[in-house]
């Protein structure tokens, strides 16, 4: 009577030897047949391809995805008086930050820091905060929605008007202080 490892080891034999033989005939066609080269090529070429139109087409997506996003955030409105907007703020910082923990949310943490982002009284700060502490790719995600929203204006203050400030910097101009 054959014991059970006897009869484990002579199959685990067999199929290594069947991977071996096959690995050295699919090396011998690779080296001496012309045509099988040209068709491993050719499959490379086509993988190459597809999978490149696939990155295409997600990337497309997750921008649809944005601006949709975007969209809804805009159309939800944002608070008017300013108790509400620095809770509001606050919230969606702190929702974007529990979001950026998981890499699958970026857009939805990229979303809710450009919420917080609508309400700060000077989104050009915020911008420079989120510089320093987010992650990359949410910052990636995060300019596409401020690429896309038109009425963002990151150059002015709470009041809407321009930044007297940045404008005189961008004109040369020497401020009064300590230059």
């Amino acid at each position: 009577m054959t014991q059970p490892s006897t009869i484990a080891t002579a199959a685990v034999a067999a199929v290594a030897t069947g991977v071996l033989a096959y690995a050295v005939y699919f090396d011998y066609r690779r080296r001496h047949n012309p045509e099988f080269r040209r068709q491993l090529r050719r499959s490379e070429k086509k993988q190459a391809r597809a999978s490149k139109e696939a990155a295409e087409a997600a990337q497309q997506a997750q921008r649809q995805y944005i601006k949709r996003a975007v969209d809804e955030a805009k159309e939800e409105g944002f608070p008017l008086s300013p108790d509400e907007k620095e809770a509001y703020f606050l919230e969606q910082v702190q929702n974007g930050e529990i979001l950026g923990a998981d890499p699958d949310k970026t857009v939805e943490a990229a979303l809710a820091f450009y919420r917080a982002l609508k309400v700060y009284p000077t989104p050009s700060d915020l911008i420079n905060i989120y510089d320093k502490t987010v992650s990359k790719p949410i910052l990636d995600v995060l300019a596409e929605m401020i690429a896309y929203d038109g009425t963002l204006r990151i150059g002015t203050n709470y009041t809407g008007a321009p930044d007297v400030a940045e404008l005189m910097r961008e004109m040369g101009v020497a401020g009064v202080g300590l230059d």
